[in-house]
């Protein structure tokens, strides 16, 4: 658990930080670093003193009973109060428990700075993550998460790792703050490739292996559990970075390394929810399906609808967490190849059901209160940089700094 901890902050910085930062034009590689070691700061400091808290306070809650404690969890347990050396969480030490949550605490707002690359101040950034974390990311990790009594839970989700607490929640937020930004300057007339793939590669190469400590650790312990996991996320991840590749290849007569890459993160966020009771099978099938339906969400369909979801934060984090979310109701079952031992009266049909209301509810509460946490940072300090700032890179304008000085 000391490693898949350790390893689940290295996929935000450096992961995540360049496999966004290859992705954007070069005078604001730096923004995008900042944006995801900032990230990293202030999340550590409000899991500390509240975050934790608001997660797993279980206090009052009760199998089947709904509250306000349902939704969201308590003070009881502020600056980590009654957390001592000898204090478990099932097997492990309390202390670890609680940093291992914080580093998916930590990558989860990160991963939405994708969506508003290249046009959001860094103020507005660090306001509305530090919100978001607060009325969205911790309700959500508690509903799923906390156990007994939670509100998602109660329905008997299956959610291994955070297809809901994670990437979906992260997906609807990174699309509502593209749309209600807007475009960038230029977009879509104007060319805007990535400036440097080897740092996405890169990038893309310590998320895969770090998502072991996130899908293998999710078990918190070094079992059969954790061993399948870590089985099940390696054939769903090359085999959706395959679909993604053929279905580019296809579509345009050429294979591209960013196709292989963003293929690869499909699948890695598809088998997240899934990992803990989906066999081979369903971790093929989750492949294909991420690979594919984040291709056209990415291409196709941002396309179609006109938004600028900078990097695919919404088309690969949004669209891969409900596809994996839902597919986990079918591919769970033993019948199917699944490792999951069925609840008593429990049939495919039932969990699917269950899947997709998690998912419906997901997407409706992310959005909801993304959209009123936007326009309250908007009216606080202004969301988005100016036109001249945006035209000399945010690395200059907000940083004074650049990525590259030749």
């Amino acid at each position: 658990m000391l490693t898949a901890t350790a390893i689940v902050l290295f996929m935000c910085i450096p992961g995540l930080a360049l496999f966004y930062g290859g992705m954007v034009r070069s005078k604001n590689i730096l923004s995008v670093l900042m944006q995801c070691i900032g990230a990293t700061g202030l999340i550590t400091v409000l899991w500390t003193v509240y975050g934790y808290s608001l997660a797993f306070d279980t206090t009052g809650m009760e199998a089947g009973v709904f509250g306000l404690n349902s939704i969201i969890g308590g003070f009881d347990k502020v600056m980590f109060a009654g957390l001592t050396t000898e204090s478990l969480t099932g097997t492990i030490p309390e202390s670890v428990f609680a940093t291992f949550q914080m580093t998916f605490a930590i990558i989860t707002p990160a991963l939405i700075v994708g969506a508003f690359a290249e046009r959001m101040k860094f103020s507005a950034t660090l306001l509305f993550l530090g919100l978001w974390f607060t009325f969205c990311y911790a309700p959500m990790t508690h509903m799923v998460w906390s156990g007994d009594g939670a509100l998602m839970w109660d329905w008997g989700v299956l959610d291994f790792a955070g297809g809901t607490v994670v990437h979906i929640n992260a997906g609807i937020a990174g699309l509502v703050a593209a749309i209600m930004l807007g475009k960038r300057k230029g977009y879509p007339t104007t060319p805007m490739p990535p400036h440097n793939l080897t740092l996405t590669l890169i990038g893309t190469a310590i998320l895969w292996v770090g998502w072991f400590g996130f899908n293998c650790g999710s078990a918190l312990a070094a079992g059969q559990t954790a061993g399948m996991a870590m089985l099940v996320t390696q054939i769903c991840t090359g085999t959706a970075a395959l679909a993604w590749m053929f279905a580019e290849w296809i579509k345009h007569g050429k294979p591209s390394l960013l196709g292989m890459a963003s293929g690869a993160i499909a699948g890695l966020v598809g088998i997240t929810p899934a990992c803990g009771t989906v066999g081979p099978v369903g971790a093929l099938v989750i492949g294909v399906s991420a690979g594919l339906l984040c291709f056209f969400f990415a291409t196709t369909v941002k396309r179609a609808l006109g938004y600028d979801d900078s990097l695919d934060v919404f088309g690969v984090h949004g669209v891969g967490g409900i596809v994996g979310a839902i597919l986990t109701g079918i591919f769970a079952f033993p019948a199917m190849g699944g490792v999951w031992e069925p609840t008593e009266g429990a049939t495919i049909a039932s969990q699917v059901w269950i899947q997709t209301k998690s998912v419906l509810f997901t997407i409706v509460f992310t959005a909801v209160v993304s959209f009123i946490l936007l326009k309250i940072v908007d009216l606080i300090v202004g969301l988005r940089v100016t036109a001249e700032q945006e035209e000399e890179g945010l690395d200059l304008t907000l940083h004074n700094e650049r990525g590259y000085n030749l």
